[in-house]
């Protein structure tokens, strides 16, 4: 099996993301990952959403080509997963939504914590859009910005802070994290949690994203194509 990584942001941060990917990958998955270059250092607004767009699908297209089984856009807010779809005919999924329906599994309430203010009204379009509003109505922020997340200890107090109070508040059973960049610290979230008396689960979604792939393709199954509708050619008469 062969998937694809495409990563918004320099290559100077491969090695990061490839060795993240390659813990949650099982033995046999073979792993391309590409990142888009300097132009595009994050993607968490809907403007930068557009900026990278073109370039995600563009790289999402050459790994179709190339042979990948699948691919995964390496954010959390899912930028052009659906237009991706569109245009390939394999499993293409960002990290939201694999780590939210895996969460939807595992308790009744989830909890989102992300980065910025900025990316609550994207996250509550995305749950409104998998019809889960009901079901997901908190999203949290830790108000750092994703390219100043590199302390580990210091990322795990901010998360702790938010998850600990949401679950407190009955806003979240299980708690996912709306970040790809909170690398390696799910864990210790939910070590956190469980010390204070009750197991929560925290989902990480880059976790969720490639194990969804690998099942997908292992099932072989893809995006329906009743959904996932390829562009038509327009012809306009004059």
């Amino acid at each position: 099996m062969q998937l694809t990584v495409v990563m918004p942001g320099s290559a100077e941060h491969l090695p990061l993301v490839r060795g993240e990917c390659e813990q949650w990958t099982a033995p046999g998955t073979e792993l391309q990952v590409v990142a888009l270059g300097d132009g595009v250092g994050s993607v968490a607004s809907r403007y930068e959403i557009a900026l990278a767009g073109p370039a995600i699908l563009a790289e999402v297209v050459k790994a179709a080509a190339s042979g990948s089984d699948g691919v995964f856009i390496d954010c959390a807010g899912d930028p052009v997963v659906h237009a991706a779809r569109e245009v390939v005919d394999i499993p293409v999924v960002g990290g939201f939504q694999p780590a939210l329906l895996t969460a939807l599994g595992l308790g009744h309430r989830v909890g989102v914590i992300s980065v910025l203010p900025g990316v609550v009204p994207i996250f509550h379009e995305l749950i409104r859009h998998d019809a889960l509003s009901e079901r997901c109505g908190s999203v949290r922020v830790i108000n750092t910005p994703v390219l100043s997340v590199h302390d580990q200890a210091t990322l795990v107090d901010h998360l702790y802070a938010q998850a600990s109070q949401a679950v407190a508040a009955g806003e979240a059973d299980v708690i996912v994290l709306g970040c790809t960049g909170f690398i390696g610290v799910a864990s210790a979230l939910q070590d956190l949690l469980a010390a204070d008396g009750r197991y929560v689960p925290v989902v990480d979604p880059t976790g969720a994203a490639l194990t969804w792939l690998e099942s997908a393709v292992r099932m072989k199954v893809r995006p329906s194509r009743t959904t996932y509708t390829p562009p038509p050619e327009m012809t306009w008469l004059s």
